[in-house]
């Protein structure tokens, strides 16, 4: 692949595949050709509104088509991307647009009976970087402009003015900033460049499969880079067709699978547990899905057994990443076997390393615990405008330290135990969540479960365990500790079990955790 920027994709495509499908979004069906059309209109329009390169350009709505076109314009003009979490509100959003300094704004009305505008607004934030709104669907309140009249003021611009400020477009440009979910602390932005997008999904797609006329299903959101460089950038990259889904709603999804023969269908374990048990799960025919990819502090090996027992998968991959890696860093491959693959996230992608590290630094023995760091071009250039931050997060070797535990083993694959932060402290030992978790789901009558830590007098912390029971099933707490008991060490075992019929999650689908440690704190 010798494409050098994220627009540069968009001719390519449509050159190598110009009978494929691109895009299909309810009505909206276009192949590669017309997508590229789209664009640079999109890019016609970002320059008419006065889009320079270099300027933060946001995204704050749901996975639609538009979300695309807006996002491969804003790029082609040469502006750096800033996508917006869809569930902050108001105040949440205005932090990410007053820190990246943006200057135009897309965004929906009416989406999940929410006006974001409405709510940018009553946030009180001057923002006065912010000159343009764009309501890509729903009615355009005042002040704001609709996607079509501003595609519409792009008929002044040059064709090829759009197509030189495209090609001018270089690897080493900034494509986005990406902010972390701001679960533990205020957001910070993970800089990256058109060129690390690239390498890192190329690599990505080379190690899943996905290829030409491939049908990808993009539940994980847009403003994740799940959703958008493994989603839609890495469809482009390979000739797949892109599905947006809007919303994380099973029956939705299984809908999806079964009219538009879904082949590819990455998510978070959830995903796959929530299909699983879905009581009308035989009514839809799933047999096109072929190739899933899923990552968590670990994933249940009953997980993977399920996957390809009961539905249709014949290639399961788990990696690892975050936002400040690109979204990657180690992934299992193809010819791994399945032990490896249920238990461990992979290996480095090429010409990238991680290690498992003690608190100095040095390389624990393999086997042990310890953090895990990254180097390599999958690093972030740092975070936007935080110098601190970033050289705590990188050091002066170049490692990015994560913040996940983890262990390695003579291969170099490497197995995530736990977050640091979420890893907790029994009468000594160390508990981590996702051991205890992966115990626990072995039960049953258990379909998803989060363990956390809450303090005890006695024992510093103990843990407390949220258990969604499997349909049609019932979870008895006494006898749920009392089996936990024979299965894991005592210190492990919860000391106080939660029968739940959903856990919260966030949009990308992993669980909320500090909610759930207020909840338990509050013995609720």
């Amino acid at each position: 692949m010798n494409e050098r920027s994220i627009p540069e994709l968009v001719t390519a495509a449509a050159e190598r595949f110009p009978t494929r499908e691109a895009l299909v979004d309810g009505d909206v069906r276009l192949t590669y050709p017309q997508l590229r059309d789209e664009v640079r209109r999109a890019t016609r329009a970002a320059i008419a509104s006065g889009i320079e390169p270099g300027d933060r350009v946001a995204i704050w709505a749901p996975n639609i088509w538009e979300w695309i076109v807006a996002a491969l314009g804003a790029l082609s003009a040469g502006a750096v991307l800033v996508p917006v979490n869809t569930r902050f509100k108001g105040s949440e959003a205005a932090f990410i647009l007053d820190k990246s300094g943006a200057s135009v704004l897309f965004t929906v009305n009416g989406f999940l009976d929410t006006d974001y505008v409405a709510m940018l607004r009553g946030s009180g934030a001057p923002l006065a970087a912010l000159r343009t709104i764009v309501v890509l669907r729903g009615d355009a309140p005042t002040d704001t402009v609709s996607f079509a009249d501003w595609l519409d003021a792009g008929e002044s611009v040059d064709p090829a003015e759009a197509d030189r400020r495209a090609a001018a477009v270089g690897p080493d440009d900034l494509s986005d900033i990406i902010f972390t979910s701001g679960t533990t602390g205020m957001p910070k932005g993970a800089m990256v460049t058109h060129g690390q997008s690239l390498k890192v999904y190329e690599a990505w797609t080379d190690v899943t499969g996905l290829a030409e006329g491939d049908r990808y299903l993009i539940v994980m959101p847009f403003f994740h880079t799940f959703g958008y460089k493994a989603g839609w950038m890495a469809a482009l990259m390979r000739g797949a067709t892109i599905v947006p889904q809007a919303v994380f709603d099973v029956d939705e999804v299984l809908r999806q699978v079964a009219n538009e023969k879904i082949t590819m269908l990455p998510g978070a374990p959830t995903l796959y547990q929530s299909i699983l048990e879905h009581p009308k799960r035989d009514e839809y025919d799933l047999s096109s899905l072929r190739l899933a990819v899923t990552g968590a502090a670990a994933v249940p090996v009953e997980l993977i057994r399920r996957m390809r027992d009961e539905l249709t998968f014949r290639t399961i991959i788990t990696g690892y990443g975050l936002t400040e890696s690109t979204g990657t860093a180690a992934m299992c491959r193809h010819d791994d076997d399945p032990e490896t693959i249920a238990n461990f996230s992979g290996r480095a992608i090429p010409d990238t390393e991680v290690l498992v590290v003690d608190d100095d630094g040095h390389e624990v023995p393999r086997g042990d615990p310890g953090e895990v760091v990254v180097r390599g071009y999958n690093v972030m250039l740092g975070y936007y405008d935080e110098p601190e931050e970033t050289a705590t997060a990188i050091d002066a070797d170049g490692w990015l330290h994560t913040g996940d535990v983890g262990v390695m083993d003579e291969r170099g694959y490497v197995r995530i135990t736990d977050r640091k932060k979420d890893m907790y402290i029994v009468g000594g030992f160390n508990a981590y969540p996702a051991e205890i978790e992966g115990i626990l789901l072995r039960h049953p009558a258990i379909a998803q479960v989060a363990v956390v830590g809450v303090p005890d007098d006695r024992m510093g912390e103990v843990g407390v365990a949220f258990v969604v029971p499997r349909s049609s099933a019932t979870v008895d707490a006494d006898e749920l500790v009392a089996w936990a008991r024979e299965q894991m060490a005592n210190y492990k075992v919860p000391r106080r079990v939660v029968v739940v019929d959903a856990l919260p999650l966030n949009a990308s689908g992993k669980v909320l955790k500090y909610e759930l440690r207020e909840r338990a704190a509050a013995g609720r």
